[in-house]
């Protein structure tokens, strides 16, 4: 499968892309294709026209590029902190250049916070708003908390139990079902 692990912070000091790396680790040793979408490598502007609004041939070079990884992905993986209960603003930003190129393929997402509750109110906006995109998620969500102290800067889970070690396999799993089985169904079309 491809798949597209977008990560949303662009904070200083950030830790969340401890987590990112983490998850695409484990996607590429399942054997998938797997582009990280950094907001601070992919510096994209705040949103005045989407993708899709441009002629042929006329849009930014970032968002062709953007374009490419996310129509040929197979899925799409959402690593997001929790910001004032919500998601961060580079992660919307990034989601919202797009809107197609999503259609009828699964999310899964990945929150973290810096807190025990691993931004599960994050998630659970963000999975409206993945849904209106028309990626829906997955069932279960991943939640990462104290995400600083988890894993260190190549993704390795450092708890000490490797908490989340026992908990990625049956993630992956779940994504990977979905994955499978879309794929397979937009084979034959989409509805309309």
């Amino acid at each position: 499968m491809k798949i597209a692990a977008i990560y949303g912070s662009v904070r200083e000091k950030r830790q969340g892309i401890k987590a990112a790396r983490f998850i695409v680790n484990h996607l590429k040793n399942r054997g998938h294709e797997v582009t990280l979408i950094d907001p601070l490598e992919y510096r994209l502007p705040l949103l005045k026209k989407m993708y899709k609004s441009y002629k042929h041939g006329e849009a930014p070079e970032i968002l062709e590029k953007l374009h490419k990884i996310m129509i040929n992905s197979d899925a799409y993986v959402i690593v997001s902190g929790e910001y004032n209960h919500s998601i961060p603003p580079a992660l919307s930003n990034i989601l919202s250049h797009f809107l197609e190129e999503y259609f009828f393929k699964p999310s899964a997402i990945v929150s973290y916070s810096a807190g025990r509750f691993g931004g599960v109110r994050a998630a659970m906006q963000l999975r409206a708003m993945l849904a209106e995109l028309g990626m829906p998620s997955i069932p279960s969500i991943f939640p990462i908390g104290k995400v600083q102290d988890s894993f260190d800067e190549q993704g390795n889970d450092i708890t000490e139990k490797k908490d989340y070690e026992k908990r990625i396999e049956k993630f992956i799993k779940e994504l990977e079902w979905y994955a499978e089985a879309l794929k397979e169904k937009r084979k034959s079309g989409i509805p309309y």
